[in-house]
């Protein structure tokens, strides 16, 4: 299994849903045996949705757990700041529009586009990485292409 780089941010983040994913687990095994006390088990919907709710929880909570086991916080990585690396927040200039834009490029896991942050993954995302300021880049999109210049690489302090 591979490292998962994460912020520190998306880090708390994992461990606090795990740690709520912990709290519904109880939650899920009250609902088991009060469904439990209606009588007959192979007719009985609400302990069915019980143990189906049980059997997602404990899924999510072995995938959070993996994912927790194999991140390594961006912050705490040796990481040059110079380039476009995972973790580097990204300005670029649309040559097209002219607009700016700043992406944070984060591992697959903890993109957001919403928020900008983009996976080293996506097609942004592999165009710019290992990119230094100043250069101009063009991008394969599923729209087309995309024509950049990298105005600032900042890394998070």
């Amino acid at each position: 299994m591979d490292d998962i780089y994460v912020t520190r941010e998306f880090f708390h983040k994992l461990n606090d849903n795990l740690e709520k994913l912990k709290k519904d687990s109880i939650k899920i095994a009250g609902q088991i045996e009060e469904a439990r006390l209606l009588g007959d088990l192979k007719e009985n919907a609400e302990y069915h949705a019980a143990k189906e709710a049980q059997a997602h929880n404990a899924a999510r909570q072995s995938d959070l757990e993996d994912k927790i086991s194999r991140a390594k916080i961006i912050e705490d990585q040796n990481i040059p700041s110079d380039k476009i690396y995972i973790g580097a927040y990204a300005t670029v200039q649309d040559l097209k529009s002219k607009e700016e834009i700043v992406y944070m490029l984060v591992s697959a896991e903890e993109s957001d586009f919403e928020a900008n942050k983009i996976s080293i993954l996506s097609p942004i995302g592999k165009g710019l990485l290992g990119k230094a300021e100043g250069e101009e880049v063009e991008i394969d999109v599923p729209a087309g292409k995309i024509n950049y210049k990298i105005l600032k690489i900042e890394r998070p302090s």
